[in-house]
């Protein structure tokens, strides 16, 4: 059962190819610890989450292979980009996520990193499963079936 997230106030980077090579299950909301070097670079908005991914060590969450480059001003107080990094969210949701994971062999994946209203770093994870070869040539036969029956619909109407 998804929860409703809320908007999103400004999407600093966001994992494009995951939708087309997962099938998202449930989304979740959580936060991210950062330096303050960090939200600098994403601010800017230079920032890669294509092949990351969200994994449980010692009962917490964390970020794997997210690449947030230096901030150039930062000079000695930057930070390494690769770095793992804690996702902050209730136990019960952690417990519920790692079970998945353990269980029916499902992966976190990240959709979107962004700043909400009050301007805390989220990331968007997803619940989700991979998806076989054939199953990514039936997204993109669907996916351009739709764009031809609205540019249809739109010339006759």
């Amino acid at each position: 059962m998804a929860r409703k997230r809320p908007s999103p106030g400004r999407i600093a980077v966001r994992n494009r190819k995951a939708r087309y090579a997962y099938a998202i299950e449930d989304t979740f909301e959580a936060g991210i610890a950062l330096a303050g070097s960090e939200v600098k670079s994403l601010r800017d908005g230079k920032a890669s989450i294509n092949e990351a991914y969200a994994t449980s060590r010692d009962g917490e969450l964390f970020l794997l292979n997210a690449h947030i480059p230096e901030y150039l001003q930062a000079g000695r107080f930057n930070h390494e980009p690769r770095r793992p990094r804690k996702l902050l969210m209730k136990r019960r949701e952690i417990n519920r996520l790692t079970g998945a994971v353990q269980r029916e062999g499902m992966t976190l994946v990240p959709l979107a990193i962004y700043f909400n209203d009050r301007g805390r770093a989220k990331v968007e994870l997803a619940l989700a499963r991979g998806k076989h070869h054939y199953d990514k040539r039936a997204t993109v036969k669907q996916r351009d079936w739709k764009i031809e029956k609205a540019r249809l619909l739109r010339d006759r109407g």
